[in-house]
């Protein structure tokens, strides 16, 4: 039972932290060096990691790899070097088959008074867990040297210690770096000639990770700890993982836990009337039956409703909220805990009861998954966070993503069934001219296929954009919308739309049932595959593309129509069709949930740029799926049937 067990940190290892964090900010000698002067005093086995800048570009290839494959930039040298310190306790009762990770990032170029306060917070339980008898799992402490940022230095770390590379040496230019020049000065003290180890070392199957973060400002209400579970394309940590935080941070040491919201959703004055709507309802419920208690407050509400939204959003994107999300690439269960202090770490007067209470929180969580037989499964791993202690699991919100996409096979199944119908009908000249009406559907089905592949090659342009030097996101989404819009006409010429055709031939005026029939049936099989990748992405997804998809109906046949019905329906298509192109629905979602002041073109191209730099699948749904099911649909809607 997580909590079960007393605390075993003392203010006597608060004051050696305190001790650490004096000599870490204060000493002349390198952070990385003092660093491991403390590990190996703590008889820990002290190892160095070497790692270079990595590249962050686009390049179809490297797609699926991690967001992080080891594409390492050609103008290296020696003094871009970046060095990992980690410290390995051996657990007494175990086998070293096993293993628990704690990561404190921090820049040894100039370390920040929150970055030495999550250093002290990590020191005091690893100087803890290096004498205790209980510990059943080896305890790896990771000082990641977050110069070149925190994600490329755990990934660095985490590609070496999972799948190693013996050939490393070799991708450094002419220039030759000495191995020692990094931990030459490093003998100088007596306790690292003890345990320090020139090679990887390595301890067990790592069972669960941490990463410890320490805010810089204060927020002047209350001592809080802000949970960041999201990884690459939505992957979430176990949810035990989640609770066991929670219920230690809230009855143990007494924290308020927060997970991200939507904060321009907590003011909202549609979303708090439908909270006071289900107030009241709950309130009439319980007047009825004292025993029903399913209704919640407003505030509640509006509240969940901004964390609902916060995490399905950030699922959606695919792109890690922290470090944390290096370690789900090697399905290793980890989480980033953000503290954020009362009072600002360059003036906290009661630091030492703020590391304790932090201490005692990471060494209970650390605690509770020493004690565990095996890795974390009973839990979800599919779910939605409506609070720090609620959530919304995969069979709830399967169930609204099921009525969305429904349809769709119906639909198609129709449109093909009646358009087969009515071409058999119209006509019993020849059994020739039968067969080629009948088959028309296979035409449709040809466009429908070279308009995806229009979409791959819209999604590979960036590349070429890329290599254009001195470009700003302006200029290169300019370029990009160009390209595609051009590409697309010529398309459109070459398999001879009858757009461009002043009278369209018999069999064309049909064929907006079989191509709309085509389009809703590959835009079901792209959501589908969708939500086996990123269920948050497809649920997204299919509330902007599923109501065009499904309503899609040339305009020309409203018109002739002249009703009323078909005026709405006609508005209402290209209302959707608006609302469904990318871009636009980029700045609708980014004005809904934040604002429009300084939103401008290139922020799209931003947006883009960090979606392929994370490898993320909702990249590859918006180029092959998305943007090529809106490109039919404005299609059927223009066609001059």
């Amino acid at each position: 039972m997580p909590g079960s067990a007393n605390s075993m940190l003392s203010t006597q290892h608060v004051s050696h932290a305190n001790k650490f964090i004096n000599d870490l900010t204060h000493s002349d000698i390198e952070s990385h060096k003092t660093v491991a002067q403390y590990m190996s005093a703590l008889d820990a086995e002290v190892t160095y990691h070497k790692f270079y800048p990595q590249l962050n570009q686009f390049h179809p290839l490297h797609f699926f790899t991690s967001s992080d494959s080891g594409i390492i930039s050609k103008n290296i040298s020696c003094s871009s070097l970046g060095i990992n310190v980690a410290g390995i306790i051996r657990a007494p009762r175990g086998d070293g088959k096993e293993a628990i990770v704690l990561v404190t990032p921090y820049n040894p170029k100039k370390v920040g008074p929150g970055e030495a306060l999550s250093l002290g917070i990590a020191y005091s339980v690893f100087s803890l867990l290096s004498r205790v008898t209980w510990l059943a799992k080896d305890v790896i402490w990771l000082v990641a040297d977050s110069q070149y940022g925190e994600y490329s230095a755990v990934s660095a770390w985490l590609r070496e210690y999972q799948a190693p590379v013996f050939h490393e040496a070799e991708i450094v230019n002419s220039e030759t770096c000495n191995d020692s020049i990094a931990i030459s000065e490093l003998g100088q003290n007596p306790y690292s000639d003890r345990n320090s180890y020139g090679g990887f070392r390595r301890a067990g199957t790592m069972a669960a990770a941490l990463v410890i973060k320490v805010d810089e400002q204060g927020n002047h209400h209350e001592d809080s700890l802000n949970i960041y579970p999201e990884a690459s394309n939505g992957q979430m940590p176990n949810l035990d993982l989640i609770n066991i935080v929670n219920y230690l941070g809230v009855h143990k040491t007494g924290f308020r836990i927060k997970v991200k919201k939507m904060f321009s959703l907590l003011g909202s004055r549609w979303l708090n009337t439908l909270g006071g709507i289900f107030e009241s309802l709950g309130q009439i419920a319980r007047s009825l039956n004292p025993q029903w208690k399913f209704g919640i407050s407003a505030t509640e509400y509006v509240e969940g409703a901004a964390t609902l939204a916060s995490s399905m959003y950030s699922q959606g994107l695919g792109v890690p909220t922290g470090s944390h999300g290096a370690f789900r690439d090697y399905q290793v269960d980890a989480i980033t805990l953000k503290i954020s202090p009362k009072d600002s770490p360059t003036k906290m007067i009661r630091r030492n009861d703020f590391i304790l209470r932090g201490g005692r929180l990471i060494e209970g969580v650390i605690r509770s998954i020493n004690n565990l037989l095996e890795k974390f499964h009973q839990s979800f791993f599919l779910y939605l966070l409506s609070s720090s202690s609620k959530y919304v699991s995969v069979g709830v919100y399967m169930i609204p993503f099921a009525l969305l996409v429904a349809p769709l096979p119906i639909v198609a199944a129709s449109l093909h069934a009646d358009a087969s119908k009515s071409t058999l009908q119209s006509t019993y000249s020849s059994e020739v001219e039968v067969s080629h009406k009948s088959w028309k559907w296979l035409n449709s089905a040809r466009k429908v296929l070279v308009i995806h592949l229009w979409g791959a090659v819209v999604s590979l342009l960036p590349y070429f954009l890329y290599q254009i030097p001195n470009s700003t996101p302006t200029t290169n989404f300019t370029v990009w919308g160009i390209l595609s819009a051009f590409s697309l006409i010529i398309l459109y010429f070459i398999l001879g739309s009858p757009i461009f055709e002043a009278a369209p031939s018999q069999p064309e005026k049909g064929e907006w049932a079989s191509l709309k029939s085509v389009t809703i049936s590959t835009a079901f099989i792209g959501l589908s595959l969708m939500s086996v990748i990123n269920f948050a992405t497809a649920e997204i997804g299919a509330l902007l593309i599923v109501p065009i998809c499904l309503m899609a109906r040339p305009l020309k046949l409203d018109a002739q129509a002249r009703s009323w019905r078909a005026l709405l329906r006609a508005t209402c298509n290209l209302a959707l069709g608006f609302i469904a192109f990318p871009p636009v629905a980029y700045f609708l979602v980014k004005g809904a949930f934040e604002d429009f002041n300084g939103t401008n073109v290139g922020d799209y191209w931003n947006w883009v740029e960090s979606l392929w730099t994370w490898n993320s699948a909702t990249y590859l749904y918006v180029g092959i799926v998305h943007l090529p099911c809106w490109a039919l649909c404005i299609h059927i809607l223009f066609h001059p049937c």
